[in-house]
């Protein structure tokens, strides 16, 4: 818990100065895109994240790829900011602090951040009749929504928005119906 606080206090300054450089450039959409698109990369191949946070591997090494993976047409802010993260070594922390700037994108767009663990992958009209619910339990006119598949839940889905918590999963109501039948016994 220690560990992550810390890097919490050390990834949200990066974010700020990154959503800083954003604003003054006109660029928080576009940039934010970007990063979603790197945030998702770094998600789906542990290979590339291990790789970035090595401290092992050489800086020089780190940056190539990150150039790479980032192409041609990538933000220069966003390219400058990586290596100015290779540079000062915190380049483990990028993912961190990539979500920190998503959430102070999301702040700045008055966005409320989704994160629905369902029990197979869900359909067009399921995610929107999601936003549409988190929309009105949120109070906002736009929902970005995470999704996450676990088999375990047997059916239904869990939303999570903030500290709010609505489980509609079949192995939820299992669970309350044990409860309640535990408080009657």
């Amino acid at each position: 818990m220690k560990g992550s606080l810390l890097s919490s206090e050390i990834a949200e300054p990066y974010a700020r100065a990154l959503m800083d450089v954003a604003q003054s450039t006109n660029s928080t959409d576009a940039l934010g895109e970007q990063i979603r698109g790197l945030v998702a990369l770094m998600e789906e191949s542990p290979e590339l994240r291990d790789f970035v946070a090595n401290p092992v591997v050489d800086a020089e090494a780190k940056k190539a790829v990150l150039r790479r993976v980032l192409g041609e047409g990538s933000n220069p802010y966003l390219s400058n900011f990586l290596m100015l993260l290779v540079d000062k070594r915190r380049v483990a922390l990028v993912d961190k602090i990539l979500e920190q700037f998503l959430a102070l994108l999301r702040e700045l767009n008055k966005t409320a951040l989704a994160e629905v663990t369902a029990a197979k992958e869900l359909s067009e009209e399921q995610k929107q009749q999601i936003i549409d619910r988190v929309k009105t339990m949120a109070g906002t006119d736009s929902v970005e929504i995470k999704t996450a598949v676990d088999p375990d839940l047997i059916g239904g889905v869990i939303i999570k928005v903030g500290s709010q918590v609505v489980d509609a999963s079949v192995r939820g109501q299992l669970r309350q119906m044990t409860q309640r039948l535990k408080g009657n016994a």
